[in-house]
């Protein structure tokens, strides 16, 4: 769903050349740069402890497993599967791994038997990463609950815009976001008309447009709910890395609550900075709908992933090894060694390669806080049954 293309997110992704057979009976056709097989990994923490950390969290897995089974019933997958350039990589291969697993997390009464059954039934291939070390650079994103209306007034003057009529026209290269809502943010005669609803404070609305969806408090009480509806051809550029290849924010102290300082602090730069992101997504209102990934199904919480879809398989089954931020004895988040099971459900505008995962963590504030703080490496896996 991040600065979509499809998650909307967003939209943010199949394998190449790998041939998916067991590994005493694999048959190679142009070695995909993305996976490789390799044998079980070395885990951040011990097998018996991984599968779900309580009933409501084995039930998230279930839900996400069975949106990219619905997925994989769909034309869009047999379109995407069948575009593959190496046979032996099929839309069926990843639904039956999805059966199986599913069956497994559903019969198995502990963490510990799951592994046994996932080590006996399963071979593992890992995402080469961005060094062809298997170092992936993982980040958050989420949805994101703000202030709005659907008038505009002086507290409300920043628009979230629907989808123009005869976009699929538009004369590529397509217009930059500072041609198509002006500097200050409030849009340019030619988008006057195509406002969607307003928001009260110019960065929240541009990371609507960063995560590809957004729950929306009115202010007579009720929520309004926006979702990915088109983007302009133009690429997307990172503000944080704008910042820092500017010399005023740290690579390794990047987070969303210090883009947030940052601008607080110099609110004269937001507008240039924000400017340089070229990229630009229309919306729609949902009505409600949950959060939707690129391939059409709704994403859960520290369940879906976004990678790069021209290299990843979608909506098939995935492991994650990285650091997500949890809250300690006194409330306050802080990173912990973190292995999960997931499922490739979206893409976005930023997450390209073999070396990018975003990780969806939810929707609201709390989701935001802890999606902001995510910017740490660690490895992808994908499985498949022998």
């Amino acid at each position: 769903m991040k600065d979509p293309s499809a998650k909307q997110r967003f939209v943010r992704w199949v394998i190449v050349g790998l041939c998916l057979f067991p590994l005493s009976h694999r048959v190679w056709a142009n070695p995909s740069p993305a996976l490789r097989p390799v044998s079980q990994p070395q885990l951040a923490q011990a097998w018996d402890t991984l599968g779900w950390d309580d009933l409501e969290d084995k039930r998230s897995l279930l839900r996400a497993i069975d949106g990219s089974l619905r997925y994989l019933q769909t034309p869009a997958a047999a379109q995407a599967y069948r575009n593959y350039p190496v046979p032996s990589i099929t839309r069926d291969r990843v639904r039956r791994s999805l059966l199986r697993f599913r069956t497994l997390v559903e019969t198995s009464q502990t963490p510990a038997q799951l592994q046994a059954a996932v080590k006996r039934e399963f071979n593992w291939y890992k995402a080469t990463g961005k060094d062809g070390e298997g170092t992936v650079s993982f980040t958050g994103y989420f949805e994101p609950t703000y202030a709005a209306s659907r008038t505009p007034s002086a507290e409300y003057r920043y628009p979230l815009y629907r989808l123009p009529s005869g976009f699929a026209n538009w004369r590529a290269p397509h217009p930059t976001r500072l041609d198509l809502e002006g500097l200050d943010g409030r849009g340019t005669p030619r988008m006057r008309g195509l406002e969607v609803v307003w928001l009260r404070d110019r960065f929240e609305a541009f990371l609507v447009h960063v995560q590809g969806s957004a729950r929306l408090q009115l202010p007579d009480g009720q929520t309004m709910s926006v979702g990915f509806a088109g983007k302009t051809d133009r690429p997307y550029s990172s503000i944080g890395r704008e910042l820092i290849n500017d010399g005023k924010v740290p690579e390794e102290n990047l987070s969303l609550p210090v883009l947030k300082a940052y601008f607080r602090a110099n609110p004269d730069e937001l507008n240039p900075y924000l400017s340089r992101n070229q990229s630009f997504v229309f919306f729609r209102e949902t009505h409600g709908a949950p959060a939707t990934g690129s391939i059409g199904v709704p994403v859960i919480a520290e369940r879906s992933i976004a990678t790069d879809k021209s290299l990843m398989p979608p909506g098939a089954l995935a492991w994650i090894q990285t650091q997500i931020p949890y809250p300690n004895e006194n409330g306050v988040l802080e990173p912990r060694p973190t292995s999960r099971y997931v499922l490739d459900q979206d893409t976005g505008g930023a997450i390209k390669g073999a070396g990018r995962v975003d990780i969806f963590m939810g929707t609201g504030t709390h989701a935001g806080d802890r999606a902001g703080l995510i910017n740490h490496p660690g490895e992808l896996y994908y499985l498949l049954l022998k």
